[in-house]
């Protein structure tokens, strides 16, 4: 992941529907490093309708953590993500584009 100007640490933790503190091996945490500024993709993101806060939040983190995934393995000899390239793309761009419905 070398030349990404950001890096992320993401934090994964449950939250207990009764109250009490998660007992164990409760969180999932990892860095990420990427060369999108993803502060800057949400505040873009805040004209897209249909979404929550948090539902936004979770599209851009999900969305560019795969996309970077692909990125980083593109060249492996087993490309597991061969089905999805000819799709995420247009994903992406279909996101990029303002949404004007209400």
């Amino acid at each position: 992941m070398a030349n990404n100007s950001h890096r992320y640490r993401i934090t994964v933790t449950p939250v207990e529907s009764d109250g009490l503190q998660c007992l164990g091996r409760c969180t999932i945490e990892f860095e990420h490093s990427c060369h999108d500024d993803w502060m800057r993709i949400l505040e873009t993101m805040q004209q897209q309708r249909g979404f929550s806060g948090d539902e936004r939040a979770a599209l851009i983190v999900g969305t560019k953590l795969l996309s970077g995934l692909m990125l980083n393995h593109r060249n492996d000899a087993v490309d597991v993500f061969a089905p999805l390239r000819p799709h995420m793309g247009e994903f992406i761009k279909g996101l990029k584009q303002p949404n004007t419905a209400a």
